[in-house]
C-alpha cells in the first residue's frame, strides 16, 4: 500500500510574517482561508515538491520553531543556497559531514549525493537542511 507524504504542520507565532517569508522563498501559494473565527490555513509547497506545509491558527500544539531538521533536497546545493541569499534569507555555509558526523566546511570533497547540506531558519526557528542530491540511491 502506497503512503505519501503529503503536508507537514509548522507551528508559527504570526501567520502573516510567516506567509511573507514563505512567499519570499519561492514558495508556491497554494491556500489561504479562514474556515471559521479561531482558525486559518495556509498551504505553501517548495518548488519541485510533491508535499506541502501548512501554517496557521488553530492548526497544532506545537510550540512555534519546534519543527527541526526538515529536509529539502536540491540537486545543485551552492545554486540553491545563492538562491536563497539572493532573496535575502540568512544560510548558513555550506558544510559536510565527517566520519563522527561532525559538521567540516565547504561541501563533500567527492561531491556524494546526500552528503553536503546548508541550513536555515524560518522567523520562528523552525529549521530547514537543504541536501545535495545528484544522483539518487537505488529504489528511491
Amino acid at each position: 500500500m502506497d503512503m505519501k507524504l503529503e503536508v507537514i504542520v509548522l507551528a508559527v507565532s504570526d501567520v502573516d510574517r510567516s506567509k511573507r517569508f514563505y512567499e519570499q522563498l519561492g514558495w508556491r501559494l497554494d491556500a489561504d482561508f479562514v474556515p471559521g473565527p479561531d482558525s486559518r490555513i495556509v498551504q505553501f509547497t517548495p518548488p519541485g515538491s510533491a508535499a506541502s506545509i501548512h501554517f496557521g491558527k488553530g492548526l497544532t500544539t506545537l510550540t512555534p520553531g519546534a519543527l527541526q531538521g526538515t529536509y529539502l533536497v536540491v540537486f545543485d546545493l551552492e545554486a540553491a543556497r545563492a538562491d536563497l541569499v539572493r532573496r535575502g534569507v540568512t544560510v548558513s555555509e555550506i558544510f559536510h559531514k565527517g566520519a563522527n558526523l561532525e559538521r567540516l566546511p565547504g561541501p563533500d570533497p567527492e561531491r556524494t549525493s546526500y552528503a553536503s547540506f546548508a541550513t536555515f531558519s524560518d522567523p520562528d526557528g523552525n529549521g530547514w537542511q537543504l541536501q545535495e542530491v545528484r544522483q539518487r540511491l537505488p529504489g528511491r
